[in-house]
C-alpha cells in the first residue's frame, strides 16, 4: 500500500511539474529559442494591413488595390476583391479593419485613394458575400481632401472594445521645402501643402490627426463622448480624437483600457538649429484621453520649433507647449490650441540619449498590439504571461521589435527588444490571433515594389520540449575528386538538455550515410551535392542542416606577397607587392585574368564587404559602396534595375556616367535631398550619412553603366609598387586580388579573392571586435569604452604585430586605479605587455579632466593574432565605470 502511495505521489509531482512549467514564464523572460517564426505566405505585392480571423484565415490588402485572403488549411492565397485606386507616392489602398461584429455582418472597412481626378482619400465600409467583396455594398463614411503626389497619408484603422473606429491621417504636407524642420511656410502665393498649420494644428481639418467615430448600421457614424472638441464647438471637427500628428502610419488600441498608441514618423533634420528648432525624431505615443500632440510646433518631449518667417528668413519666437497658437493665414480652426502632450518614446537618426537601446539609422516608428494573456484560450502557441499588458512596437526601417512595459498607472516603465537575432524585413503590421500567437506582416526590402521577402508570418511560443538545433560544417566544400571532407556537428544542441542522435546523408540521396557525430567521407565522383545532417531528440523532434559540397573543381589559390605590416601603415611609404595565383585545372594563368585593385577609403573600412559576393571586374571600393547602400536603407526606394519610389541605380548610372561632374553633383543631391530630376518624386536629405560613405555609394552606382570607367580606374598589374600617400590623418587602403577559374568537370567557375587591409594605426577603442564587461558611451562627440568590472576587456581581430613596438592608450582613470595587460590570442593568452598602475594620482592638477597617454611596450612578434586589452583593478569599480578608453595607437618600430 505504501509503495502504491509513493508511486502516486511521484506521478503527481511529475504531472504537476509538467502542467505548471509555463508558469515560470510569468516573470521570467523566455529565451528567444522558445519562439519560432513560421512562414505562412511570401512574395506579396506591397502589403499594408491585415486582419487575422478566428479560424486562422487572414484578410490582407495590397497598396495597388487588392483585397486578399490566406487560408491556412490549404496554404493558398486568393483574391477576394479589388478596388481601383490611385497608388502613386504614398497613396493607394492603405487601411483595413474588420467590424467588431464581423462574424455576423461580414463588414470590413477600407481606407483608400479612389481613382479619378478628385484628390481625396476615402473611408468606406464593404460587405463580404461568401468571402468575396461586394463592390456594390460600399457605404462611404468619410472623404478627406489629400494633395496627391507627395506625402504623409497615414491610413491605419483600428477598433476599440466599445465599437469605436480610429483612423490615422497624415499631415498631407511637403516637408522638404522647410529644410526638414517644421513646415510652416505662410508666404502668399505658395502652395497650401507647404504649411502643416492648415492640417495638423487646424481644429477644423481632419488631416494630421487620429479620428474616433462610432460607425452605425446605416453607413453613417456618430461621435463618442470624450473626443478633443465637443460637438457644436465652433471651428472644430468633432471626429478628432488626437491632433498635432505628422504621419501616424500605424496605430493600435489597448483592448482593455482603450489607450491609443501610434508610431509617428518624424521630420528629417539632422541636427538641432539654434534658431529653427530640434533635429528630427520619430515618436511612439500614448493617448489615455484626447489631446494635442504638438506637430508642427513641437517634437519628441515637446522640444519647441521656432516661428520662422520664410519671407524675411528670420526666426521670431519659439513656440510655447503650454499655450500653442496657430496664426497661419490659412488656418480655419481655433487659434489657441490645447497644451501640447509629450511623446512617450522618441529617437533621432543618431543614437538616442534617452532611449539608447533603440540604436541609430533610418527610422519609421510603428505601434503594434498590447498583449493580454487572459484574452486568448489555451493553445500550443500562445504567448506567455511574461508579456501580459505589454505593448509591441516596431520600426519599419530598423527592422526591430520591442516591447514596452508600463507601471501601475499605465505610464512608460521600460523597453526590451523582442527576438533580437530574428530577421524582420520591413514589418508593417502586427496583431495577435485567436490562438495567442503573434502574426507579423512584412513589406519587404524595396518601397513601391513587389518583394520576394515580403510575407505573413506567425510567431509561436513553445513552453515545453523544443526542437533540437542542427549545425553542420565541413573543413572543405569545394575541390577535385576524390575529395575527402571532415564533417562536424559542432554547435548542434538541444536547448532542453536532451541527448541527440546524428545522421549524415553525404550525397543527399540516401546512398551513403553515417551515424557518427563528426564523420570523415571521401566523395569519389564529380557533382554538386547537398550533404544533410539530421539531429533528433529522444521524443523524435528533429531539425536539419544542409552543407553544399561541389566535387570536381579545385578552387584557385591566391597569395599576396607583401613586405610590410599587414594590418597598419606608418607614414607614406612606397612598398612592393606580388600576386601569385595557382589553379589545378586551369594550368597557365594569364596576367589579364587576375584582377588586382588598389583602393583608398577615407572614412575607414566597413567589414561587411568581406562576406558579400562580387564580380570579376568589381573593385573592393565598389563592393563597399554596394553594401553601404543596403546598410543605409537606400534600397527601400531604389532597385538595381527596376524603378521604385526613385529611379533604378542602373538608370542613374546611364544618365550620369559620362558626366565628369556627376560625382560632385550627386554628392550634393544625396546629402541635401530634393526633387525634379526624376519627376515630382521627393528624396529626403541624407546628411546623417558620412560624406565618405556617400561617395562610395555614388561610385558603385556609376560603375553600373557599361560606359563607366569607375570599375577600371583602380586596377593594377599582378606585381609592382603602391604608395600610401592618399591619407591626411586617417583612412584605409585595400589591395585586392581576385581570380575566377574556368570551371571543370561540370562544376561552375569558382571565384576567390584575397584582400590586404591596411588601416591607420590610431583606432577607436569603440571599434574593437570583442567586448566583455564594458559599455560604450558617447562623450564630447567621441565614442568611448567604459571598463565596468575587473578583468573586463576589448579585443581586436587578426592584428599583425610585425614592426609594432608599443601600444599607446588614451585614457581617463575616472577616480579609480588599475592597469592594462596586452594578451595574445585570448583574454588569458600569452602576456605581451603590461602598463604601469594607473590612477588620477599620476596626473597633475592642471591635467585633471584631460585625456592622457599610457605607453605599453610589447615583445617582438611577427604573429597575426587576435589581440586583447584586459583591464584589471584592485580598487573596485563604481556605477560610472572605472576607466574610460578613447583610442588605441599601434606604434611602429623604426
Amino acid at each position: 500500500m505504501r509503495t502504491n502511495y509513493l508511486i502516486l505521489l511521484l506521478l503527481g509531482i511529475v504531472l504537476g511539474s509538467c502542467k505548471n512549467e509555463p508558469e515560470k514564464f510569468v516573470v521570467e523572460r523566455p529565451e528567444e529559442s522558445r519562439f519560432t517564426k513560421v512562414t505562412l505566405v511570401e512574395r506579396l505585392d506591397e502589403p499594408m494591413e491585415f486582419e487575422v480571423l478566428q479560424d486562422g484565415r487572414i484578410i490582407f490588402i495590397e497598396r495597388k488595390g487588392k483585397i486578399r485572403m490566406f487560408d491556412p488549411t490549404t496554404g493558398l492565397v486568393t483574391d477576394i476583391g479589388a478596388i481601383p485606386v490611385y497608388f502613386e507616392a504614398e497613396d493607394g489602398l492603405l487601411g483595413l479593419a474588420k467590424d467588431p461584429d464581423f462574424y455576423n455582418n461580414h463588414w470590413i472597412y477600407l481606407y483608400y485613394s479612389p481613382q479619378g481626378q478628385e484628390s481625396i482619400n476615402r473611408l468606406s465600409r464593404f460587405t463580404l458575400v461568401s468571402d468575396i467583396l461586394d463592390p456594390d455594398s460600399e457605404a462611404v463614411l468619410l472623404e478627406i481632401p489629400h494633395f496627391r503626389g507627395c506625402c504623409h497619408s497615414g491610413g491605419s484603422i483600428e477598433f476599440d472594445s466599445k465599437g469605436n473606429l480610429f483612423l490615422s491621417l497624415g499631415d498631407d504636407t511637403t516637408p522638404f521645402e522647410s529644410d526638414n524642420y517644421n513646415p510652416i511656410d505662410e508666404r502668399p502665393g505658395r502652395p497650401e501643402n507647404v504649411d502643416a498649420q492648415r492640417s495638423s494644428s487646424n481644429s477644423n481639418d481632419l488631416r494630421g490627426s487620429i479620428l474616433r467615430i462610432t460607425p452605425q448600421p446605416d453607413g453613417t457614424y456618430s461621435i463618442p463622448e470624450g473626443n478633443l472638441f465637443p460637438e457644436g464647438t465652433p471651428n472644430t471637427r468633432p471626429e478628432i480624437y488626437v491632433m498635432g500628428n505628422r504621419n501616424p502610419f500605424r496605430i493600435s488600441v489597448d483592448p482593455k483600457n482603450g489607450f491609443l498608441y501610434w508610431g509617428e514618423v518624424g521630420p528629417d533634420a539632422q541636427s538641432d538649429s539654434l534658431r529653427r528648432g530640434p533635429r528630427g525624431h520619430d515618436e511612439v505615443n500614448q493617448a489615455k484621453k484626447a489631446g494635442f500632440y504638438g506637430w508642427p510646433y513641437f517634437v519628441a518631449d515637446n522640444k519647441p520649433y521656432w516661428y520662422y518667417d520664410f519671407e524675411k528668413q528670420e526666426s521670431v519666437f519659439a513656440y510655447d507647449p503650454a499655450a500653442p497658437v496657430n496664426h497661419s493665414p490659412i488656418n480655419t480652426g481655433v487659434n489657441l490650441l490645447p497644451p501640447a502632450q509629450k511623446a512617450m518614446i522618441w529617437y533621432p537618426y543618431a543614437d538616442s540619449e534617452e532611449f539608447p537601446i533603440l540604436g541609430s539609422g533610418g527610422r519609421n516608428a510603428m505601434a503594434g498590439p498590447v498583449y493580454y494573456h487572459d484574452l486568448f484560450l489555451a493553445s500550443d502557441v500562445k504567448f506567455p504571461k511574461y508579456y501580459h499588458g505589454k505593448l509591441f512596437i516596431y520600426d519599419w526601417m530598423r527592422n526591430w521589435v520591442f516591447t514596452v512595459q508600463f507601471d501601475e498607472n499605465g505610464d512608460f516603465a521600460g523597453l526590451e527588444e523582442f527576438m533580437p537575432t530574428t530577421q524582420f524585413d520591413k514589418p508593417i503590421d502586427m496583431q495577435f490571433g485567436a490562438d495567442g500567437a503573434l502574426y507579423v506582416l512584412e513589406y519587404g526590402t524595396y518601397w513601391n515594389s513587389q518583394n520576394d521577402d515580403s510575407g505573413i508570418y506567425r510567431i509561436e511560443f513553445n513552453p515545453g520540449n523544443r526542437k533540437p538545433i542542427a549545425r553542420g560544417s565541413a573543413d572543405v566544400r569545394q575541390g577535385a575528386a576524390p575529395l575527402q571532407v571532415q564533417f562536424s556537428s559542432a554547435g548542434s544542441m538541444d536547448l532542453d538538455g536532451d541527448n541527440l542522435t546524428y545522421e549524415w546523408d553525404f550525397y543527399g540521396d540516401g546512398s551513403s550515410t553515417s551515424r557518427e557525430a563528426d564523420p570523415t567521407f571521401a566523395f569519389d565522383r564529380a557533382g554538386e551535392f547537398n550533404t544533410i545532417l539530421t539531429v533528433r531528440d529522444p521524443s523524435g523532434l528533429q531539425s536539419q542542416a544542409v552543407i553544399p559540397v561541389a566535387v570536381g573543381n579545385e578552387p584557385p589559390v591566391i597569395q599576396v606577397n607583401w613586405q610590410g605590416n599587414r594590418s597598419f601603415y606608418w607614414g607614406k611609404p612606397t612598398l612592393p607587392y606580388q600576386v601569385d595565383v595557382q589553379d589545378k585545372e586551369d594550368g597557365f594563368i594569364s596576367e589579364n585574368d587576375v584582377v588586382v585593385t588598389w583602393d583608398f577609403l577615407e572614412e575607414g573600412f566597413d567589414k561587411i564587404i568581406a562576406e558579400m559576393g562580387h564580380q570579376q571586374t568589381e573593385s573592393s571600393g565598389q563592393l563597399l559602396g554596394q553594401n553601404l547602400l543596403v546598410k543605409s536603407g537606400c534600397n527601400a526606394c531604389h532597385g538595381l534595375e527596376n524603378a521604385s519610389v526613385g529611379p533604378s541605380y542602373k538608370a542613374v548610372a546611364e544618365r550620369y556616367s559620362a558626366n565628369p561632374e556627376a560625382p560632385k553633383m550627386l554628392l550634393q543631391k544625396v546629402t541635401n535631398g530634393g526633387a525634379g530630376v526624376w519627376g515630382e518624386r521627393l528624396m529626403p536629405s541624407h546628411a546623417h550619412l558620412k560624406e565618405g560613405d556617400i561617395i562610395q555609394m555614388i561610385d558603385y552606382v556609376l560603375s553600373l553603366s557599361p560606359q563607366s570607367a569607375v570599375s577600371q580606374k583602380n586596377r593594377l598589374g599582378i606585381s609592382g609598387e603602391v604608395t600610401l600617400d592618399q591619407h591626411r590623418t586617417q583612412g584605409t587602403y585595400l589591395l585586392t586580388a581576385s581570380y575566377q577559374d574556368k570551371g571543370a568537370n561540370g562544376i561552375p567557375p569558382i571565384l576567390r579573392r584575397e584582400q590586404l587591409v591596411l588601416r591607420h594605426p590610431l583606432v577607436l577603442a569603440a571599434n574593437a571586435e570583442y567586448f566583455q564587461g564594458t559599455a560604450k558611451a558617447n562623450f564630447e562627440n567621441s565614442r568611448l569604452v567604459k571598463f565596468t568590472e575587473d578583468k573586463s576587456y576589448i579585443g581586436f581581430e587578426r592584428v599583425d604585430l610585425k614592426y609594432v613596438g608599443e601600444i599607446r592608450l588614451s585614457i581617463d582613470p575616472n577616480r579609480r586605479t588599475g592597469w592594462f595587460e596586452v594578451r595574445q590570442g585570448r583574454p588569458d593568452g600569452i602576456l605581451l605587455g603590461k602598463s604601469e598602475v594607473l590612477s588620477n594620482d599620476l596626473r597633475s592638477e592642471a591635467e585633471t579632466g584631460k585625456w592622457f597617454e599610457v605607453s605599453i611596450p610589447i615583445e617582438n612578434s611577427s604573429e597575426v593574432t587576435d589581440l586583447y586589452l584586459v583591464f584589471q583593478t584592485e580598487t573596485g569599480v563604481d556605477i560610472w565605470g572605472s576607466f574610460l578608453l578613447k583610442t588605441v595607437y599601434f606604434d611602429g618600430r623604426n
